[in-house]
């Protein structure tokens, strides 16, 4: 793999400048708010909570995923008045994207490597914390840093997933540990835990993630009560030579090429993220991850859909038995995930009430799906795509031939990051319109001919020496389509956007739309901002101190609405990559009308000086471009291109580290960070070909001195 430091990286980095009434209508209520099938005390609870908002007791608010919160003391109106209630430190200095569950007057909110945290809501006082002590040494599993995407909270208690792949049940009282399974069917896979549970029927079910490692996904429910496993449904089927676990695995078993032992590289499919529940329909749907590897040819050979990939699966939540799919991106050769999340939703189409999922996965489009069937109804691109055209009228997509070329580096648009990430989208029944972050995060992307299968690690391979294996070159050329990040207000039954407001940077937060008019984000540029839901005003923004990746929240306590944010700048392209100066640590923010609570006091995000002076051989400079690739480049970023994440960037670094890069590389202080220890990953004689690649880069881009020549 060639890999060009100063202009494949640069390209990865480079940000764009950003461009810079409430009608009363009487409104259904959501999809959640429906007549239930004999639910549990808990389940109308949160069906009830819908209706008034008052708590935010599910991960979405209600069962369909809304976030849309009828509260509207706040509005478009006064939201000018927005001032600080408290803050909360969440002593984190890795990735935030949880979303906090607000119910009996406590907020329960997780921060990177899965540490809870028990807040009083209406003060911000520490109730109580649980560490599940996450072994640092197996963070290198997670392709997208050590995040956690929060709790599910029922029946007294409250679940979370680790890292390492556990789920654990607390006393929601006092963090005390009730009961633990490891949820994770082979540890000699990369599988981890970073996406909330939730809790359907008197289960919690959890999902997993670790298919650019080579895992084969599914998800699985467990009794509240005693931690028992009720069901497992897999994605993607196992080794054909095995009876399959059901009729839904032969089916899909059809659509895999069997030559290329598709069981051994794992399949891939994994449910990290959405997960919504239909009370009225006794139906739960669940968004499915990208193929492993990402090359549909190697994965595949002769082709095939490769079920159930890239879909929306519905379920019954009480048996985990398949009822339908809907696959968004047959064969899916791009890591264009649907895990995003999924709303349920009640619309008129052509004069007909229909009950739909919503949703904006990686690939670009948006959907409008039938969820009492998995029919398609519509699907319109919400950004620029250059892999398809659009769909046809079964919903298959209209590809490019040269989407899939073989031999010729391809600019995917959307990339591997995606026109949508899990970065929440939120839903109005109001104004009709979704709401969610959009964004280019240019990747150019090519068939790596050398990939030998699970496991294989050749200089060059993208994160092969940790355990990554895309079967793609990424850089192999310069991408040359642009960065963006957007905010998107979407029209589903007109398939358009509404309005769109132009931000920073990509990599931004998820979205909270209320009944006040209102939608709150937060930005990569380290904001909170509300804006007018109808037409995209900016009507108030404050300071972060980081960037912004999660979704904000709002519930009342006393008669008085609060809106929360956890900040903690991170996730995949946030380890590298920055679009802020600040530094601040994790932190949950807590705004009220007429708040007076001064915001903690910021840190500057220090740079440093390029590093300087480390004797290297120039022709070690080649060799040391394969390692770093293969070993360094999604954390550290390109040495003196990207300006660092929450991970530094290596061209920035003290001197001595990287003189003595040795001492750091093989069991060096770090590891209890979570920076893998290289020992048998690397040897001894690969250093100085990492030193030449660092220290070459930092010279190639030092700026030079000016001429003094007349």
């Amino acid at each position: 793999m060639s890999f060009d430091p100063t202009t494949g990286g640069r390209a990865l980095l480079g940000l764009r400048k950003p461009a810079w009434v409430f009608a009363a209508l009487a409104c259904m209520l959501g999809a959640s708010i429906g007549a239930t099938a004999a639910g549990s005390s808990a389940q109308n609870k949160i069906v009830a909570n819908a209706a008034t908002g008052k708590e935010w007791p599910a991960n979405g608010l209600d069962y369909s995923g809304t976030r849309f919160s009828r509260l509207q003391q706040i509005n478009a109106d006064n939201v000018k008045r927005l001032g600080l209630a408290w803050s909360y430190d969440l002593e984190s200095t890795r990735g935030v994207e949880a979303t906090p569950i607000v119910t009996g007057g406590v907020m329960y909110v997780t921060a990177s490597w899965s540490v809870v945290h028990a807040i009083d809501a209406r003060s911000g006082k520490r109730l109580w914390t649980y560490d599940p002590k996450v072994p640092r040494d197996k963070a290198y599993k997670a392709c997208c840093d050590v995040v956690n995407r929060g709790v599910a909270v029922e029946d007294g208690k409250v679940f979370v997933g680790s890292l390492d792949g556990r789920l654990i049940a607390l006393d929601a009282s006092n963090g005390k540990k009730l009961w633990e399974q490891d949820t994770i069917i082979d540890h000699t896979h990369a599988y981890t835990v970073t996406g909330a549970p939730r809790v359907f029927k008197g289960k919690v079910i959890i999902g997993n993630g670790g298919a650019e490692f080579g895992v084969r996904g599914y998800i699985t429910a467990y009794d509240v009560a005693s931690g028992k496993q009720r069901w497992r449904w897999f994605t993607v089927p196992g080794d054909p030579s095995k009876p399959f676990e059901d009729e839904s695995m032969a089916k899909a078993a059809k659509t895999w090429d069997p030559s290329a032992k598709y069981w051994e590289n794992g399949g891939g499919g994994t449910v990290w993220n959405s997960m919504v529940f239909d009370p009225e329909l006794n139906l739960m749907y669940v968004g499915t991850g990208n193929g492993a590897p990402w090359s549909h040819r190697q994965r595949s050979p002769a082709g095939g859909d490769n079920l159930y990939l890239a879909s929306i699966v519905a379920l019954d939540p009480d048996t985990g038995a398949y009822v339908w799919h809907y696959q968004e991106t047959p064969g899916d050769n791009w890591d264009y995930t649907s895990v995003q999340d999924l709303i349920l939703a009640d619309i008129k189409l052509d004069g007909k009430a229909r009950k739909v999922v919503l949703h904006a996965p990686k690939n670009g489009f948006f959907f409008v799906v039938d969820r009492t069937n998995g029919q398609f109804i519509s699907a319109n691109n919400f950004v620029d795509v250059n892999w398809a055209t659009g769909y046809d009228a079964k919903g298959r997509p209209i590809e490019v031939p040269e989407a899939r070329s073989p031999d010729q580096p391809f600019d995917a648009i959307p990339g591997p990051f995606g026109a949508h990430n899990w970065h929440s989208m939120s839903y109005s029944p109001i104004t009709g319109l979704a709401y969610f972050p959009a964004q280019n995060i240019p990747l150019n992307l090519a068939e790596d001919k050398r990939w030998k299968g699970h496991n294989s690690n050749v200089p060059g391979q993208p994160m092969s020496g940790i355990g990554w294996n895309t079967a793609m070159q990424i850089n192999a050329e310069p991408p040359k389509s642009k960065p963006f990040g957007k905010l998107i207000a979407w029209d589903p039954v007109k398939q358009k956007a509404a309005w769109t407001h132009e931000n920073v940077a990509p990599w931004n937060g998820g979205t909270l739309v209320t009944a006040g008019n209102l939608v709150f984000q937060g930005t990569a540029d380290a904001r909170l901002v509300a804006y007018n839901a109808t037409n995209g005003e900016p009507l108030w923004n404050s300071a972060m101190g980081t960037g912004v990746i999660a979704a904000p929240i709002t519930y009342e306590l006393d008669g008085k609405q609060y809106v929360t944010i956890a900040a903690g700048w991170g996730g995949v392209f946030g380890q590298s990559q920055r679009a802020s100066d600040g530094s601040a640590p994790g932190t949950v923010y807590t705004f009220v009308l007429d708040g007076k609570t001064p915001l903690p006091a910021f840190t500057k995000y220090q740079l440093g000086s390029l590093v300087a002076g480390v004797a290297y051989d120039p022709k070690d400079v080649a060799e040391g471009t394969a390692l770093y690739v293969s070993n360094c480049v999604f954390c550290h970023g390109v040495p003196g291109v990207d300006k660092g994440g929450n991970i530094p960037n290596l061209g920035y670094v003290d001197k001595a580290i990287i003189e003595n890069l040795d001492k750091f590389v093989f069991a060096g202080p770090f590891v209890s960070k979570g920076m893998p220890d290289f020992t048998g990953k690397l040897q001894p004689a690969d250093v100085p070909k990492l030193k030449a690649f660092i220290q070459g880069t930092a010279d190639a881009v030092r700026p030079k001195a000016a001429s003094t020549t007349p």
